[in-house]
């Protein structure tokens, strides 16, 4: 949710951590702040403010020099979005610092004892505790005063921490919120997201839970919290700046939109096996005789990866015969689920961050689970925590609302599936029939956004209800569950995704001129039975939106879908509701990539 951006160097820093916050905008936030100091200034200098970093950036005044600092762009938790609870949070003597992702758990309780002696709060916000923490330490070097006052931190946390006694040095520290060191030239980085770093440096390495590290211009190590030095070579990643640029669009939901036909395209490349009819997933580490082993499938994800992982189920059943479901990780997680060693768990999320997900996957492996997971970020918290797993290369996503990583994550489930299935029960003739199937994705994907121009008057038709009702059966059902949640997401629409079949067991009872519907209409074997409960809806008066393979009858308006293998066809029909959203919002007005209330990265519960 909430960016930390810092520098330690020559070169001035402000411009550099101003250009860091606004590479880490589509993150989500409310406030901003920055923090500076040199070898030698008397003390740290801070501006903060409520609002965009252009307001933070109108505030920073010309003299404002320094070398070493650290930035961040917050996301409200503790307090209502302000100035003065804005990041970074400093000291009364102004010697520290600190920039804060992540929830205090004991802040409440910490607060009350720091009172009590007398310590006069400025914010409303759980960061400040550990201010006055670091600063009331006796402990005689910065690692250590951070050191000791994350013993007595219940919560999660990610963190940059500069003191005014020590400006060679940041210290940073990471428990469940992520934290990135960028290694430059004689000049070191930190954050929570690559995307601030790589306009830099593309060396990175990656702190783990229960990990510290200490930056200084011309070097860095990283240890436990309780002291022990661990060793972290640096990883070269893959994007590059350019990768975060809107390359002639208007919005980056709109350019990741186009982007979809070529990141499919990446996601499948290198891993067809025409000889056997399969897919090469070395990354698994899951053996045939393994494979063969897993009783029950259970995908777990948030959001829409949730709705991924339910195609995703959906296909493993249809292809491999393994029983599977999908679950929002959020809920598994608090139910005290049993545990069975032959079930394979999968853990779903674009950013490898999730905080639900990874603390599912924490509690899974902790019972002895085995956990893949399919994540889109290289070396992020679930892919090191998982025994194996896909990466989607869907390339960054910035745009907080998902669109081509939640494509990609669709199709990785069916090269999982095939996969699956090819070990088990799957015969070569549909094995060849899924591959060719998947080969046609890009092309029908490129194809389908022509309509683009259409979509968009239908939009500005649509942009006045104040609500829409999604329906779909089986394979259309997580389909309309996304694209419901797509709308809402950026148009503020209310909207409500319900199994087709389910209509007559209470939704028609809504069902008016004033509320449209939109239905999933694949050309399968489903096909009169939803056509049957848009006779239904029609009865009522109601409006109808078919995305379907085929002009239907019944409906207002059709959104025509290339066909493919009625496996694959869920990935392509959610592609034109995207649009839908996107033209909604903007016949609306909406700020498309910065949704209200929202964040990219959900670090925290």
């Amino acid at each position: 949710m909430c960016g930390i951006v810092g520098y330690i160097g020559k070169r001035d820093v402000a411009p550099l951590l101003l250009e860091g916050l606004q590479r880490l905008e589509y993150r989500g936030y409310d406030s901003a702040g920055v923090v500076i100091t040199s070898p030698k200034a008397t003390g740290l200098r801070m501006v903060k403010a409520k609002g965009r970093v252009r307001d933070l950036e109108a505030k920073v005044p010309a003299r404002f020099k320094g070398t070493t600092g650290i930035a961040h762009t917050r996301w409200a938790t503790h307090g209502a979005p302000s100035d003065v609870n804005a990041h970074p949070h400093m000291s009364a003597d102004n010697k520290v610092a600190v920039v804060h992702n992540g929830i205090i758990d004991n802040a409440a309780d910490l607060r009350r004892k720091l009172e009590a002696d007398g310590v006069e709060f400025l914010s409303e916000t759980d960061t400040e505790v550990l201010v006055h923490l670091i600063a009331r330490s006796e402990a005689e070097k910065l690692e250590d005063k951070v050191r000791e006052t994350l013993r007595v931190i219940e919560g999660t946390y990610g963190i940059a921490v500069m003191h005014a006694d020590f400006p060679e040095r940041i210290v940073v520290a990471r428990n469940g919120s992520p934290v990135v060191l960028g290694i430059g030239e004689k000049e070191m980085f930190v954050a929570s997201d690559i995307a601030a770093l790589v306009a830099h440096t593309r060396q990175i390495v990656t702190l783990d839970d229960g990990e510290m590290a200490t930056l200084k211009a011309d070097d860095f190590r990283t240890y436990t919290t309780e002291g022990t030095r661990t060793t972290s070579e640096p990883t070269t990643v893959e994007w590059e700046a350019a990768s975060y640029d809107m390359g002639g669009h208007d919005t980056y939901m709109h350019k990741e939109i186009h982007e979809q036909a070529e990141a499919v395209d990446r996601v499948l490349r290198g891993r067809i096996d025409d000889r056997f009819s399969t897919v090469h997933l070395g990354g698994l580490n899951l053996d045939a005789r393994d494979a063969r082993a897993v009783r029950r499938v259970k995908i777990l994800g948030c959001g829409t990866s949730y709705h991924a992982g339910q195609i995703g189920a959906q296909m493993i059943e249809e292809l491999a015969r393994i029983p599977a479901d999908a679950e929002p990780a959020s809920e598994f997680r608090y139910r005290n689920a049993v545990v069975d060693p032959d079930t394979l768990y999968i853990a779903v999320s674009q950013s490898g961050e999730t905080y639900d997900v990874l603390a599912a996957v924490q509690e899974l492996k902790r019972k002895g689970a085995r956990v893949l997971g399919i994540v889109n970020v290289v070396g992020s918290a679930i892919a090191r925590e998982a025994d194996g797993g896909m990466y989607v290369h869907a390339g960054p996503e910035v745009c907080v609302v998902s669109t081509k990583c939640f494509t990609n994550t669709c199709v990785a489930f069916a090269l999982l599936a095939l996969h699956l299935g090819r070990t088990r029960d799957l015969s070569v003739r549909d094995g060849k029939r899924i591959i060719e199937g998947l080969r046609k994705l890009p092309a029908q994907i490129s194809e389908m956004l022509k309509q683009e121009e259409d979509i968009k008057k239908l939009a500005a038709q649509y942009a006045d209800a104040r609500s829409m009702l999604f329906i779909g059966r089986v394979r259309g059902y997580p389909v309309a569950r996304e694209a419901s949640l797509k709308l809402k997401e950026v148009s503020y629409i209310h909207a409500e995704a319900y199994p087709a079949s389910e209509l007559k067991h209470g939704p028609l009872a809504l069902i008016e001129p004033a509320l449209p519907t939109v239905a999933i209409v694949p050309d399968d074997d489903l096909l009169e039975k939803n056509r049957a409960a848009m006779e239904e809806i029609k009865a009522r008066s109601g409006q109808i939106l078919a995305v379907a393979h085929q002009e239907q009858e019944k409906a207002d308006h059709t959104i025509v879908v290339p066909k493919n293998e009625d496996e694959l066809d869920p990935i392509l029909m959610g592609i034109p509701l995207q649009l839908l959203a996107y033209h909604t919002a903007l016949a609306m007005g909406r700020d498309i990539d910065k949704p209200r209330n929202l964040a990219k990265s959900v670090t925290v519960e």
